[in-house]
């Protein structure tokens, strides 16, 4: 077979956001935000160390003389972005996301934040077997059993590595509590 007739295999995602989708934000939109909180994060920064102190005493510098110039640098940076981003041509109007896509990202988002919060209460065990489970079931669509199995195995195994074996302290919830630990 010649190199002209070389076959191209396309393999299509079912699962994939419908290219229809209408649009969430732009390029610019996310470049501006992103560049207004990272200023307002070098500010913060900046002012506390400023507060701690910035100048040079008989030890040294104080503590806060590094953090602050750090917080001048990312407050540059933040506002050459800043000024890139209003600035910008056509690229920066493009779509950043759809809203297929900003879908799939809180169907991953949203379980993580709740895994986040579940383990304060539930410990980090209970909430892990949760989310591996709820991760495998909802967006895996694999059968509940074997949900079940691989989230209890997962979690009993980080349990004997972290707890017993390497004795590592982890949040603990309820159950732990009950059995024991």
């Amino acid at each position: 077979m010649s190199q002209s007739e070389e076959l191209e295999i396309v393999v299509d995602d079912p699962t994939a956001p419908e290219a229809d989708s209408p649009a969430v934000v732009s390029n610019r939109v996310v470049d501006a935000t992103t560049s207004l909180l990272l200023l307002v994060l070098a500010v913060i920064l900046g002012y506390d160390n400023w507060r701690t102190g910035i100048s040079w005493d008989s030890a040294g510098p104080q503590a806060g003389y590094f953090p602050f110039y750090l917080a001048l640098v990312l407050a540059g940076a933040s506002l050459y972005g800043l000024v890139a981003a209003l600035l910008s041509g056509r690229e920066a109007a493009e779509v950043f996301v759809t809203r297929a896509q900003a879908r799939r990202v809180m169907a991953v988002f949203v379980p993580t934040l709740l895994f986040c919060l579940a383990t304060q209460f539930l410990g980090l065990y209970v909430a892990s077997f949760l989310l591996i489970a709820g991760f495998m079931r909802l967006i895996g669509r694999i059968a509940w059993w074997k949900s079940l199995l691989t989230a209890f195995l997962f979690t009993a195994a980080m349990f004997v590595t972290f707890d017993i074996a390497f004795d590592v302290i982890m949040p603990k919830g309820p159950l732990e509590a009950a059995f024991g630990y």
